[in-house]
């Protein structure tokens, strides 16, 4: 809960990737030493769930997450907390926020960005409180509150516009390199199977063979096609149309099996979403 003590400023990091919120952890810490983290999240839904329950002033969300992403999440998280995107889009695609009363941080975090931003969210969370403060005495119109926040359906309207803008914009890899003993394999996106995380490397796996890269699984998500690439777990991409056949173990974990391979892949739970149907 929320404290009385006006002075008290908090927020939650929504992030999949856990180095990411402890990077922008550590930003936050030198620019905002007084705000309190209050709690992490790695996808929108538990994110609402946290938001609801810690009513927290503020919430850095990522964009593209499991189970719920930062756009289906977005319009019920506006209504109790101030929203900065934390993502990964170019600034033609961001403009789009700009018109509203939203925010934005590009990552990798740069301090001078994160600075300004937090010089706006503090200006705003005043406001809000002031406002709210003077709503209590019957002479302030209740209409003065609500013109301080942006609405469930200006989230929606703003952040569908970043998605098209950057789609859009943008140009999908096509293609992936591998070292192959002293020469380069190109390897093109229709060839592959799926991509494994594994450590410091990430498999690339096709119907006759398998390379390593040390392109990370969350570069790769950014870059590909998302309509042609799915992510079933946090160490797994899978190209769509290579699935052949979805079934259950006895534990009733969801297996994808692949067209011209034998190994199947498991699908995590905050991703079931993908195959409703099963």
């Amino acid at each position: 809960m929320k404290s009385e003590n006006k002075q008290v400023v908090t927020a939650i990091l929504v992030d999949d990737e856990a180095p990411m919120r402890d990077h922008l952890r550590l930003r936050l810490t030198q620019v905002w030493p007084e705000l309190q983290i209050i709690c992490e999240a790695a996808n929108g839904i538990v994110a609402i769930e946290q938001a609801e329950q810690l009513r927290p002033d503020i919430v850095f969300l990522d964009i593209r997450m499991p189970g719920k992403n930062g756009i289906e999440a977005a319009g019920q998280l506006a209504q109790i907390s101030q929203l900065v995107f934390v993502t990964a889009y170019n600034e033609y695609a961001i403009e789009a926020f700009e018109r509203g009363a939203l925010d934005y941080l590009l990552k990798p975090v740069e301090p001078e960005r994160l600075q300004q931003t937090c010089a706006r969210l503090k200006q705003r969370i005043e406001e809000k409180r002031q406002v709210a403060s003077a709503h209590a005495l019957p002479s302030v119109p209740s209409a003065s509150i609500a013109a301080k926040a942006p609405t469930t359906g200006d989230v929606e309207q703003l952040l569908r516009q970043l998605m098209q803008q950057q789609a859009q914009s943008r140009e999908y890899l096509r293609w992936i390199q591998a070292s192959v003993g002293n020469a380069l394999r190109m390897i093109s996106t229709k060839e592959i199977l799926f991509f494994k995380s594994d450590e410091k490397y990430t498999l690339v796996q096709t119907e006759q063979a398998e390379f390593l890269i040390r392109k990370s699984l969350k570069e790769l998500e950014d870059e590909l096609d998302p309509n042609e690439f799915w992510r079933i777990h946090r160490s797994t991409l899978v190209r769509a149309s290579a699935i052949s056949e979805i079934t259950r173990d006895f534990r009733g974990r969801q297996l994808l099996a692949l067209k011209g391979h034998p190994h199947k892949l498991e699908v995590s739970r905050n991703h079931t979403h993908l195959f409703q149907q099963m």
